[in-house]
């Protein structure tokens, strides 16, 4: 068999030479005593890049998110988000393990939301016999809604409404960057309607490890003394943070590629059937399958496909995820545009 050709996620990919460099050449310091210099720096740049005050290094979005969250919602207290949010439905219940918060959900098309359905659920006062919200999670893009990029507009009508009633925004950026090149719009821009943020840099960038939360540097200096508490202090992981300041020197504005690779194989799959996905939902760099027309399971066409040599990722009983990123090739592209029609046409029901 020839080489894998890995759509599982844009986590898979490895650090490019010249990343490598950069991280071999970093220079170093402990960071739990704050002395690793290049954290330090990347630390100040992507709180600037957001408008944010300060930030902190992390080793993954998991954690910056429950950073985040427990600096917004005390022990008993309630966050709302999406159903389908990484938040809820992909970090193990850490909310409620680690921070004893409790969670409502609302259904969004793709992630989506409407900020009138959002505040309509709010309950930003409950008194003393019913648990009150005190924030709200947004994730942009979203992972599991297809790599939907949210309404700007929605965003800021929620932000005005629950800023209004003292119930504080986070927002879930692991993709962030990608929300941001298909959208256009601004980082600032971002920054300027969320409380806390958190964003990775191992995903669409390409580093290998390392997240952030953005915050006030109230709360950074709070969640600084947590991420030790959680055991997630690191020594001289500037070796880290150099790699996430390569990807944000370098792979930002190439995520555009990753876009256009994810919309061609959508189109190929549309073509066989609408039912599949509406390619022109597809707007960054998540093809999400749904094959609930076809007679096949997302495990079996997995199975398939990996016969083939390319990889994919069953997250349903009839939901397969493609992903593309910075390791795709022209010759993986033409793979699984070649592949994945003949299969997916075998499989349709009249």
């Amino acid at each position: 068999m020839s080489q894998l050709s890995d759509f599982r996620s844009d986590t898979v990919t490895k650090p490019s030479p010249e990343m490598l460099e950069a991280m071999s050449t970093a220079a170093v310091g402990d960071d739990v005593f704050g002395d690793d210099p290049t954290v330090n720096a990347l630390e100040k740049r992507v709180a600037q890049m957001f408008g944010k005050e300060a930030a902190l290094f992390a080793a993954t979005g998991s954690l910056t998110n429950q950073l985040a969250i427990r600096s917004l919602v005390k022990p008993g207290e309630e966050l709302l988000t999406e159903l389908t949010s990484h938040i809820v439905r992909a970090e193990l219940g850490a909310g409620a393990t680690f921070s004893g918060i409790t969670t409502r959900t609302w259904e969004g098309h793709r992630g989506s939301f409407k900020a009138s359905e959002v505040m309509r659920i709010a309950s930003p006062d409950a008194g003393p016999y019913l648990v009150s919200t005190k924030a709200i999670a947004i994730e942009n893009s979203h992972n599991f809604g297809g790599g939907y990029v949210q309404s700007f507009d929605e965003i800021k009508e929620l932000r005005k409404a629950s800023s209004a009633v003292g119930i504080n925004m986070h927002l879930d950026g692991a993709r962030i960057w990608n929300a941001h090149v298909a959208s256009g719009i601004a980082l600032k821009d971002f920054g300027s309607q969320f409380d806390t943020i958190s964003v990775c840099f191992s995903k669409g960038l390409g580093a290998p490890i390392g997240s952030a939360i953005l915050s006030t540097s109230e709360r950074i200096a709070d969640s600084r003394i947590w991420r030790k508490r959680y055991g997630g202090g690191m020594r001289q992981v500037g070796f880290l943070a150099a790699a996430a300041n390569y990807a944000l020197d370098n792979n930002i504005s190439r995520l555009k590629l990753d876009h256009a690779n994810a919309k061609a194989i959508a189109e190929a799959c549309a073509a066989i059937s609408p039912s599949l996905i509406d390619s022109t939902s597809v707007e960054t760099n998540i093809v999400a399958l749904n094959l609930s027309g076809t007679s096949i399971t997302a495990n079996e066409l997995n199975n398939q496909l990996k016969e083939a040599g390319i990889l994919a990722a069953a997250l349903g009983p009839k939901f397969l995820r493609i992903v593309t990123h910075l390791d795709i090739t022209e010759t993986d592209l033409a793979k699984i545009l070649e592949v994945l029609p003949k299969l997916l046409k075998r499989t349709l029901v009249a």
